[in-house]
């Protein structure tokens, strides 16, 4: 049975330094919660906490109705998804999915019915009998994954599950890995840095920055309409320009002689004129006229044409464009245009959007 899960004021701290300083959070029961951030923003911290690995310092944190903050690590019935994986080498596959059931005094029939039943599902019923040893990492990765859903949990929890996996069998574990939460139901809240295995795998999404969290959203939205700086820059790739807000809602990028109205920005919002634009590298386009450029290298990624461009004021963006497009040559003009309906200003002194959209 899955729960829900709610933290209140949660508060963390290793000695003098204050790790998560007051935080709140809500994850709906059955849903794929992503905890997003840089090394030492406090995402792993918090996922021991809702372990019970970590001792609480401050808040409540809550499954369903039920406070939790002092109940045992091993009465929470969570399951854990390790990096290292964390199966027994001596085990075969069998032993290793099976030893939470014995760990709880679940006999045959139903021991063995639950293991095959898991193994199915993680597709490797045909590993059965083999020790880990022999096995792959995206393998191992499958017993792990298998080991911790086998007990019925009410919350999994996954820390760092695909870093020691190569690119390639990253992409095809994370599939597996949201194939199988979707299958399972289980509440999931999953640790990574990893900004494109979040939006793949995730519901929603929380970006986290020295213990706080600066946007909770879905995949599509976090992308599309950050709500601060930060986590535009955080998530995908961005160029941020200088602007200011020109009458109502006229943007003047500082150093050129482009200005375009933009209709999505809030009024209420602009509270001085300096501000700051951001377009993705893909919201660009090469066009008759727009804002006046030149290129300065190009690297061919396959499907697409990465770009380094000069504008007049000598800031330097990146343009990537799909390689169907005849390709620009170094030192050529050129002129960019962009959708006015995908970029996003922030105020320079709060760094919060003054979007209207924000959702």
């Amino acid at each position: 049975m899955s729960v829900s899960i709610s933290i209140k004021n949660a508060v963390k701290k290793y000695g003098e330094n204050t790790i998560i300083p007051n935080l709140s959070l809500e994850i709906k029961k059955g849903e794929f919660f992503t905890l997003l951030g840089s090394s030492g923003c406090g995402k792993t911290t918090l996922l021991r906490m809702i372990a019970g690995f970590n001792s609480i310092e401050g808040g409540e944190f809550y499954f369903n109705d039920k406070l939790i903050n002092n109940v045992p690590q091993d009465k929470r019935n969570i399951g854990m998804v390790f990096q290292n994986y964390a199966i027994f080498p001596q085990m075969t596959t069998f032993q290793n999915v099976a030893f939470g059931l014995e760990e709880r005094k679940i006999k045959d029939p139903e021991k063995t019915e639950r293991v095959n039943e898991m193994l199915e599902m993680v597709q490797i019923s045909s590993l059965r009998d083999r020790k880990p040893q022999n096995m792959s990492g995206g393998q191992q990765q499958r017993i792990a994954l298998a080991r911790a859903i086998v007990i019925r949990p009410d919350v999994l929890l996954m820390d760092e599950p695909l870093s020691n996996l190569d690119a390639k069998l990253r992409v095809e574990m994370r599939s597996a890995i949201r194939e199988i939460q979707k299958k399972s139901g289980i509440t999931t809240v999953y640790v990574t840095h990893d900004q494109s295995e979040a939006l793949a795998v995730s519901d929603r999404i929380a970006i986290m920055n020295k213990g706080v969290i600066m946007q909770i959203g879905t995949p599509w939205n976090v992308y599309r309409h950050p709500e601060n700086l930060f986590a535009a820059t955080f998530i995908g790739e961005s160029n941020i320009l200088d602007c200011s807000i020109i009458g109502d809602k006229n943007v003047a990028i500082n150093g050129t002689d482009y200005t375009f109205n933009l209709s999505r920005i809030d009024s209420e919002k602009i509270k001085n004129k300096e501000a700051k634009l951001c377009i993705r590298p893909d919201e660009f386009e090469f066009s008759q006229s727009g804002i006046k450029a030149k290129i300065i290298e190009r690297t061919f990624l396959g499907t697409n044409y990465d770009y380094v461009v000069e504008l007049e004021n000598t800031k330097k963006v990146k343009v990537s464009v799909k390689s169907s497009i005849a390709p620009k040559n170094d030192g050529e003009t050129v002129f960019l245009s962009f959708d006015k309906g995908l970029v996003n200003v922030f105020d320079s002194e709060s760094e919060k959007s003054m979007m209207s959209d924000i959702l």
